[in-house]
């Protein structure tokens, strides 16, 4: 069985950061999605006070929170290259009753690419959702995180895979 070649581990097995030196820069799109269940007093109390709470209006905070964090990316993840984003977009939608889909899209004219910096956004915002609505319950989920599509460099990628909202 031939051994999995991961990108971050030299030949000896010991964690290095990828050289993309020679690579070219290309625009690179990356868009992910996290879920956030929310039990039903929680979902029941939000839509009474118009997702608003004491901390702010909760989409906007947490929307901030995420573009915040996908541009600290390299900071928080070892091996990641710091990469001056172009832009970044959190949007964010009641699905349903009980759940918020958050969508994180992270674009860079770079090396490499952004998938990690749309992951680590849609994860703070939804962990900012969390922060804003633990008071009403401890109950809530986040998750699954996912990253859905992605474009420039090597290869594209779509994830055709059932959406947990939908």
């Amino acid at each position: 069985m031939k051994e999995p070649d991961f990108s971050h581990l030299d030949s000896s097995h010991s964690p290095r950061m990828v050289d993309v030196g020679e690579k070219p820069a290309t625009e690179r799109v990356a868009l992910a999605e996290t879920i956030v269940k929310l039990p039903q007093e929680v979902a029941r109390t939000l839509d009474e006070v118009g997702m608003q709470t004491s901390k702010g209006a909760i989409f906007d905070v947490a929307s901030l929170a995420g573009t915040q964090a996908a541009k600290k990316t390299w900071d928080l993840i070892p091996l990641c290259h710091l990469i001056a984003l172009d832009s970044v977009t959190i949007d964010m939608e009641r699905a349903g009753a009980d759940r918020i889909v958050v969508q994180c899209k992270a674009k860079a004219t770079h090396k490499t690419g952004v998938e990690m910096e749309a992951l680590v956004g849609a994860s703070v915002a939804a962990l900012t959702i969390y922060d804003m609505c633990k008071s009403l319950s401890k109950d809530i989920v986040i998750g699954p995180t996912r990253l859905t599509s992605k474009t420039g460099g090597k290869s594209d990628y779509l994830n055709r895979g059932e959406s947990e909202h939908g």
